[in-house]
């Protein structure tokens, strides 16, 4: 099957909105989201939600496509610092290996706090994580779980702490396809990627359908599934999550020029 033919998705829940009834159209690749940036650039497939800080980095060789984005305006649920202690008393921190944009944003929060704990790099494991270092960071359907069992060590939401500072939306991952990607391929995807979202939000039935897999999947209530899809994480990228993103490529990534559209 060519590359062309296959859309990469991030294997949390997030995306499910999008890709839930798509593989009947397309292949579908699931990858944690710094993996995705690579199946992209080597052509694995054709599209993927890659992380927005990845973006910056291979700008060159990568447009996006409007209109969908992993987005959230407040608390997002599914970045989250654990700890024992406040942010402000931890000596060390645990950063994921699997997500560069949350990596990014947490440095950036720490600094603007006056803060510099040192860093460390693991797996995304709590208990591993926090056996060494007073905090730990972790993104998506980890982050979820480690809150729905641990509430009392959520220590800084980063979707809120963005909000909070910038009052812009704050977008996690960013749809990236080559530049040297077909455009009709890219026009195709697109139209059924945005067509599956506004399936989710338009028709309740279908919207019930995905909160209720989602909810298998993750082992939780329709009710915390259906909140997070509501208000916490969602997969529009509108007028002032573009502001968001333009705003964290700069001020967080140091990236000089505005992100390249699509044409489509």
């Amino acid at each position: 099957m060519s590359w062309q033919e296959v859309l990469g998705r991030v294997a949390f829940t997030n995306c499910d909105p999008i890709f839930h009834g798509l593989k009947d159209k397309w292949k579908i690749l699931p990858a944690p989201p710094a993996w995705l940036t690579g199946h992209v650039l080597r052509r694995d497939c054709l599209t993927a939600p890659i992380p927005a800080a990845d973006y910056a980095k291979h700008s060159v060789k990568l447009d996006l496509i409007p209109n969908l984005g992993i987005v959230s305006t407040g608390n997002v649920g599914s970045a989250l610092l654990f700890g024992s202690r406040s942010p402000e008393s931890m000596r060390d921190i645990a950063l994921p290996s699997d997500s560069s944009t949350s990596k990014a944003l947490l440095r950036w929060a720490l600094i603007r706090r006056g803060l510099d704990p040192k860093c460390i790099e693991m797996g995304p494991d709590i208990d591993a994580m926090l056996s060494i270092c007073d905090g730990a960071l972790l993104i998506g359907d980890r982050a979820l779980a480690a809150a729905a069992n641990n509430p009392e060590l959520v220590k800084l939401d980063l979707g809120a702490e963005w909000t909070n500072q910038t009052g812009l939306p704050m977008v996690f991952g960013v749809f990236a396809v080559r530049k040297d990607a077909p455009v009709d391929k890219v026009r195709q995807a697109h139209s059924d990627m945005l067509e599956q979202y506004n399936k989710f939000l338009g028709d309740q039935t279908w919207k019930l359908e995905v909160i209720r897999f989602s909810a298998d999947k993750m082992g939780f209530t329709e009710n915390r599934i259906s909140d997070y899809f509501d208000n916490e994480v969602r997969n529009s990228l509108d007028g002032d999550a573009v502001m968001g993103l333009e705003l964290f490529l700069s001020e967080v990534c140091g990236m000089e020029k505005k992100p390249s559209w699509v044409e489509l």
